[in-house]
């Protein structure tokens, strides 16, 4: 293509000081997607599907169809297009401003194929310093290292009707366990020099294992495009963008479509809390801090090296929802779980005194932020009301999981991290001292319905020398196992969704480790397979039973029938439904416990639903009754009871038959 017949606009060359071209509405309008409404809303942060207005876009003008570029870079005084098309030069496809004070720069191309690379060149008006930019709105990056973005249309013909139809009955009635996934190490082509698997590859493999194992959702790290692969995506520069690692968007919308008709429903972690300081990412895109603070005690993370979002500009509050509306919109993701909350409520999260700057009222809060999760959440759901948005939320502000107006943040769910660490804590603890840290393993109820909780054993508790789960299960072998399987069978059995980190259903010693696949051979091992086989049929069980799942917020739901028993380190509990009442009993100890009565709300015959020492999933197979009756013995105020051997290490759970 000849650079005569691209450039259909006046071309000013660039000279040492480059003056802004003059604003030509008449020019503008005859190709602009933006309508007076569009900049409105824009410049109120109202504007929740600018990925229709800005980036590339396939056009026609004047009878020619060519790519429309679009970008917001207010202080600039010129821009332009580079790419393959015009061999990277400046000169060539100069960019208009558009007249209405928007800092809006429009240009119509013709003739150029999509699938090109290109980059916005931008010079600041006030120095007249310059910089090559990625488009921030892109949905297409080149292969890193490479940092240019790529013109690409998506085609993709969605058949995952009956899923989208159907996806929101029930809402968070419904069973909720979730399998999180890093894509680039859940497993690798050691014949195609170990890499990763792409998303095709993915939805052969993953899609069925995902369904096998039962679990209802399935959660993506980051897949937003990140230059650098270690930070697992939380360190995006492209929100409109899915890896490029993996293949094409169209090649995701397929992964995406096969879970959907699998019956799985697909999360996405989403990162509005920072972005990376890489030159040709968003940060001082335009010569001036445009999407960041420019007082790094507002606007740069000091733990994570990064630029946080300025979430009291219109502008940005506006490219994040419509980055987060994207997603839903275009990919059909059924939920996104909102990463490091906690340090956009705090201005002095990981600071010292003297690094932070206090809000108007002299408070730490950051009200530009709640206001802005306000407004993400509520808008969120107006527009997809059975999708799912996660507060990854550390601290205990009130009201996480509340609507906005009952004065909460308006989220769906929240992480329950108090619940995580005293698990963990507690399950580290050598059996024979656990008699002394009773509350540790209770304790959780005493808050468990404050909050729409999310029970999560994370990718962040198996990586920087924290170990594998069962390299924190105390004991020999035959105990770690015990002990994992009891821990994953007490998660079940709380109430609350569930979330699980790839590799722990394998009991994989090693921890995780981004440059490598799961260990998959462990599973022709016997315990590490019937660790898998457990988590199996506690999936099922979860998605069977009512009680478990039902009213799994809600007081209503659950009930001790023991946690006095600290001797012998047993505790007991009903999960309720409406209608039905399951039993659970944990043993904590590697010791058999015969004769051991329980009180039940029912006279008449249980039966065992399951038993995590079963042989056949690794365990010891001490208690082999399927079904057993009350007898007329009072125990923990109930007038009949159970007499039950409890397994070591094992957690039995009933129901009346």
């Amino acid at each position: 293509m000849s650079t005569e017949k691209a450039t259909k606009l006046p071309a000013k060359p660039i000279s040492k000081t480059i003056t802004k071209p003059k604003k030509t509405k008449a020019i503008i309008d005859s190709y602009s997607l933006f309508s007076d409404l569009d900049i409105h809303l824009f410049k109120e942060g109202k504007h929740y599907q600018l990925f229709n207005k800005f980036g590339s876009h396939v056009a026609k003008h004047n009878g020619q169809t060519g790519l429309y570029f679009a970008v917001w870079a207010p202080n600039a005084g010129y821009v332009s297009v580079i790419g393959d098309f015009n061999y990277w030069d400046k000169h060539t496809n100069n960019m208009n401003a558009r007249w209405d004070s928007s800092g809006i720069w429009e240009i119509f191309i013709p003739d150029i194929p999509t699938n090109t690379s290109y980059k916005y060149f931008i010079s600041n008006q006030f120095t007249g310093h310059t910089f090559e930019k990625a488009d921030p709105y892109a949905n297409y990056f080149e292969v890193p290292p490479c940092t240019a973005t790529v013109a690409y249309q998506q085609n993709f013909k969605w058949s995952d009707k009956k899923w989208m139809n159907n996806r929101g009955n029930g809402g968070l009635q419904n069973p909720f366990s979730i399998y999180e996934v890093h894509l680039g190490s859940w497993m690798r082509v050691p014949e195609d020099e170990n890499r990763s698997i792409n998303y095709r590859e993915a939805a052969e493999k993953l899609v069925p294992y995902v369904k096998e194992m039962g679990f209802t959702h399935v959660e993506f790290l980051p897949i937003t495009e990140h230059p650098f692969y270690g930070s697992w995506g939380y360190q995006s520069i492209g929100f409109f963008a899915a890896s490029s690692r993996y293949g094409t968007p169209d090649d995701f919308a397929y992964l995406v479509n096969e879970f959907h008709k699998a019956g799985v429903g697909v999360i996405l972690d989403w990162v509005p809390s920072h972005f990376p300081t890489d030159a040709h990412a968003l940060g001082n895109f335009d010569g001036t801090h445009l999407y960041e603070h420019d007082d790094p005690r507002l606007g740069f993370h000091p733990d994570w090296k990064s630029f946080i979002f300025n979430y009291g500009r219109a502008e940005v509050r506006s490219f994040l929802i419509s980055s987060a509306f994207y997603w839903l919109e275009k990919f059909h993701i059924d939920g996104l779980r909102v990463d490091a909350v906690a340090s956009m409520l705090y201005l002095d999260y990981s600071r010292n005194a003297g690094e932070w700057l206090p809000n108007v009222n002299g408070g730490n809060e950051n009200l530009e932020a709640i206001s802005f999760i306000k407004e993400l959440n509520e808008a969120v759901y107006s527009a997809f009301p059975d999708v799912h948005v996660i507060a990854e939320e550390s601290t205990a502000w009130p009201k996480v999981s509340r609507p906005t107006f009952d004065g909460g943040l308006g989220f769906g769910q929240k992480w329950m991290m108090g619940w995580m660490h005293d698990t963990l804590e507690y399950f580290k603890r050598d059996p024979m001292y656990r008699k002394h840290h009773q509350n540790g393993i209770t304790f959780s109820i005493n808050y468990a319905f404050n909050e729409n909780f999310c029970l999560p054993l994370s990718h962040d508790e198996v990586v920087h020398g924290k170990g594998s789960l069962i390299t924190k299960m105390p004991g020999d072998d035959w105990q770690k196992f015990a002990n994992l399987r009891l821990m994953f069978a007490y998660m079940f059995m709380h109430p609350g969704t569930k979330l699980l980190f790839m590799g722990a259903e394998i009991a994989q010693w090693k921890e995780w480790n981004h440059d490598a696949s799961l260990d998959w051979h462990l599973l022709e091992q016997a315990p590490h397979k019937g660790v898998q086989e457990l988590l199996k049929a506690l999936n099922k069980l979860y998605r069977k039973e009512k009680a478990l799942y039902e009213n799994q917020f809600s007081h209503t739901g659950f009930e001790f029938i023991d946690i006095a028993d600290a001797e012998n380190s047993v505790i007991s509990f009903q999960r309720k439904s409406d209608t039905e009442t399951v039993i659970v009993v944990c043993n904590f100890t590697p010791v058999i416990r015969e004769n051991y009565l329980v009180g039940v709300p029912q006279a008449g015959k249980y039966k065992m639903l399951l038993n995590s020492d079963d042989e056949g999933f690794g365990g010891s197979g001490i208690n082999k009754l399927t079904t057993i009756n009350t007898q007329d013995v009072s125990a923990h105020n109930k007038a009949q009871s159970l007499n039950l051997t409890l397994p070591p290490l094992g957690c039995l759970v009933l129901k009346m038959a």
